[in-house]
């Protein structure tokens, strides 16, 4: 039987430690998200869009509450500014 990988709200936030965000237990998708774009540098931010480019082009099931949040917080933080 094939498993599929499912990113959700816990995944994303342990991706997002990974990262070297600080994230608190618990935190919903949407919070861990504002966690990660507070006070973000450009390092951070680079490695930031590789996470989300990664979880949204992959072949991983991301649950609504998960997209929503990376497409309410953290894209719009992720835009380039001229």
């Amino acid at each position: 039987m094939m498993h599929t990988e499912l990113i959700d709200q816990e995944d994303l936030r342990e991706r997002l430690i990974a990262l070297g965000f600080s994230v608190p237990s618990g935190a919903t998708a949407e919070q861990a998200c504002e966690y990660a774009v507070t006070g973000l540098c450009p390092e951070r931010a680079l490695a930031l869009r590789h996470m989300v480019e990664d979880i949204l082009a992959g072949s991983a099931t991301v649950l609504p509450t998960v997209r929503e949040a990376i497409s309410r917080t953290l894209l719009p933080a992720l835009v380039p500014r001229s």
